[in-house]
């Protein structure tokens, strides 16, 4: 295994990496609506929130040489599933038609109180 510190993401708020790959398998930390440079949360709706969050899973990816076309599972964590819908809209957007299993859960919290948080699992070709 071989762990990822991608330069331009968020930093980790806690001890994990942004990445870490086993065999030809990318295991992406969740990502939350962190602006890098500030380290505060960006937005205030589900639409501009998953926007921050979907820039954030494509610095991680990027920084590995892949794109989101690389996504074979997504877990979305949401604070409020009213906002599903809302989430839904720019996930399915920012995949171009490419459609990854996912998972979509409500939690009680996510971290910093963010709205959504997504992590992926991709794979190298």
């Amino acid at each position: 295994m071989t762990t990822h510190h991608v330069d331009g993401a968020p930093a980790a708020i806690g001890p994990y990496c942004h990445a870490i790959t086993s065999g030809n398998l990318v295991f992406c930390s969740g990502q939350t609506p962190l602006d890098p440079d500030t380290m505060e949360i960006v937005g205030n709706d589900i639409g501009e929130q998953t926007e921050r969050v979907m820039d954030n899973i494509e610095i991680v990816l990027g920084g590995l040489g892949l794109t989101l076309q690389n996504v074979v599972k997504c877990t979305v964590f949401l604070k409020d599933m009213n906002d599903f819908k809302g989430m839904n809209a720019v996930y399915a957007r920012r995949f171009d038609g490419h459609t990854p299993a996912r998972s979509a859960i409500a939690v009680r919290q996510n971290p910093m109180d963010a709205m959504v948080e997504i992590e992926c699992i991709a794979e190298r070709v």
